[in-house]
């Protein structure tokens, strides 16, 4: 069976694995339409993502088909056509107990930790997988990403009438972007690229946007824009340890700060910019069980719309001569996704 494989970092390959095989109890054989790339799975390519191990088979962000499920599965049918709620807990941890799966003290991401779905076929728990009748491959491969955005949002608790900072407006930003709006909230967007600033703007009508510049006028910006009170909830979906550092000069007295990116690089700032403003620091990983179904409807019901977020497309058979370029931030990538079965 065909799959790609990340042998090493900046190593991408076709190789032949083992069938699957039939479904054991509570699984389903599923079939790999169409994969998102995430910003996890290019760390992974450029030897950067802490929770990566090589070689690898990614893919976490998956539209797939139901080609046969275990005798006592009843969640999902043959023929459905689903997300995967790709987070693989143990179900018996103090996390799991506490109704946190997300961050299973053995969890284990498909993808990530162990091979995911980048090939053409796979067998999964059944009930990691969420279907919809209506959604397209495309739009059940993107719910993975909206569900950590949906998350980070969630642990930040933005309320109408506060300002919200969002600081990098890549699929991760964005996605937090998407549920924060919800919200009622005033948004600001602070990133260095001035083209993902302009598609905040004119797919979503963020009211404020800062164009980091490395001459240090982003705070006064700031300030500017919440007439000095700085912002409520700051999430910063970066993943680098030199602005998950700087974040916490933009949050309000008794505000949070979330950071959803993830850096294998210490993170510094000085103990009183934290105890002085009483500041709540939170980290949000992955996402809930519920965040699917939640996303599922908000897309069918046109409460989401996906058609934005969708700028490039590849396939099966030439994404190990393309992915390099998904890399460069000179492509203007969102979300690239690649076409692994029509």
């Amino acid at each position: 069976m065909r799959a790609i494989r990340f042998q090493e970092p900046l190593r991408l390959m076709h190789v032949d694995v083992s069938e699957p095989g039939d479904p054991g109890p509570g699984q389903a054989l599923v079939r790999t339409h169409r994969m998102g790339i995430c910003g996890t799975d290019i760390s992974g390519y450029l030897g950067k993502m802490p929770f990566f191990s090589y070689p690898r088979v990614p893919g976490h962000e998956l539209g797939v088909e139901v080609l046969a499920v275990a005798d006592d599965v009843t969640g999902v049918k043959v023929g459905d056509r689903c997300s995967v709620e790709p987070y693989m807990n143990c179900g018996y941890c103090y996390a799991c107990r506490s109704g946190h799966p997300n961050c299973c003290e053995s969890l284990e991401v498909i993808g990530v930790m162990i091979d995911g779905g980048l090939c053409e076929r796979f067998l999964i728990r059944a009930g990691k997988l969420h279907p919809s009748r209506d959604l397209s491959m495309e739009q059940l491969a993107i719910v993975e990403t909206l569900a950590i955005g949906r998350h980070a949002t969630n642990r930040g608790e933005p309320q109408a009438g506060q300002h919200v900072m969002i600081i990098g407006a890549g699929p991760i930003g964005l996605a937090t972007l998407e549920f924060t709006r919800l919200s009622r909230a005033t948004i600001t967007v602070l990133d260095m690229n001035p083209e993902r600033l302009q598609f905040c703007k004119s797919n979503y009508g963020v009211a404020h946007t800062i164009l980091y510049t490395g001459e240090g006028t982003e705070l006064e910006r700031a300030l500017e824009i919440t007439n000095g009170d700085r912002y409520s909830v700051v999430t910063d979906a970066t993943g680098s340890w030199q602005s998950m550092s700087n974040a916490v000069q933009y949050v309000a007295h008794t505000g949070s700060l979330v950071y959803v990116g993830i850096t294998t690089q210490e993170i510094s700032f000085p103990h009183p910019a934290l105890h002085k403003p009483e500041l709540t620091l939170k980290a949000s990983r992955n996402a809930l069980p519920d965040d699917f179904p939640a996303i599922i409807e908000l897309i069918e019901d046109g409460t989401i719309n996906t058609e934005p977020w969708i700028t490039h497309r590849t396939t099966f058979d030439s994404v190990v001569d393309d992915f390099d370029s998904f890399t460069q931030p000179e492509t203007g990538v969102i979300k690239a996704v690649i076409s692994v079965a029509d």
